[in-house]
């Protein structure tokens, strides 16, 4: 192993982010533990990014609540990030009569396909409500949680048709979620109407460089894992609100 490793600063590819940013390019940092312990789901990451995945129109699906265990199962299969625990779920199913609009429509389908023969394409998943003060205003606030497509499959306005469904039923003052720098520059949530609040410092993560195994800091005792694991920083997040609450 290559102690070198061990010791990049925090920010290094933060400042690799924002310096590219500045010429115009975005970059992604793919991780190899990430690569090679969902290959898949990557791979389906970046046929979005470069606008090659199955195209699914929003309007052709029906938003349903879910349960934990549909949420957890969908986001196991289609999102890099591990489940987390959440109030509100949400789904998009595809009804069986438009599934002609699917590339294909075998095999890969069938861990979503519902007993009533809809297809499961996106899941979203929301906090339960907080009193937060802003401004002088108190505001219900909501977080979005987790947003995940279909594997390899984009639902073009299912995150829009998904977030108006959630207002509709919560009528939430404000929604709050984070953008994953290493991945995205958080465009695609400003387009839905949230506003780039501040940026979250880069966190901390430890690597078991035999195992592949990635815990956050806050899970392990640096000093009895100084010596096997290797320390590694992403590039931070970028916190985003969309506002509803109309001040009087």
């Amino acid at each position: 192993m290559d102690n070198s490793l061990r010791y990049v600063p925090a920010a290094a590819f933060l400042e690799l982010t924002q310096q590219q940013a500045f010429n115009g390019v975005k970059v992604i940092h793919l991780w190899e533990d990430v690569w090679r312990t969902k290959t898949a789901i990557v791979q389906s990451r970046l046929r979005a990014a470069f606008g090659q995945s199955q195209r699914i129109p929003a309007r052709l699906t029906r938003v349903s609540r879910i349960d934990k265990p549909t949420l957890d199962a969908f986001l196991e299969k289609n999102h890099l990030q591990v489940t987390t625990k959440a109030k509100y779920k949400y789904g998009l199913f595809l009804p069986e009569r438009y599934f002609r609009v699917l590339d294909e429509n075998g095999n890969r389908f069938r861990p979503f396909l519902q007993a009533d023969n809809t297809l499961l394409v996106a899941v979203a998943s929301f906090s339960g409500g907080k009193n937060i003060l802003r401004e002088g205003v108190n505001h219900r606030s909501f977080e979005l949680i987790r947003f995940a497509n279909l594997l390899n499959c984009t639902v073009v306005g299912g995150l829009d048709k998904l977030l108006k469904a959630f207002i509709k039923e919560l009528k939430p003052d404000d929604i709050m979620t984070y953008a994953d720098r290493d991945w995205s520059d958080g465009r695609s949530y400003e387009r839905l109407g949230f506003e780039r609040v501040e940026a979250t410092a880069p966190q901390l993560f430890w690597l078991n460089p035999m195992t592949g195994e990635r815990l956050s800091a806050e899970r392990l005792n640096q000093e009895a894992i100084l010596d096997t694991w290797i320390r590694i920083c992403n590039s931070g997040s970028w916190k985003y609100l969309k506002t509803l609450k109309q001040d009087s």
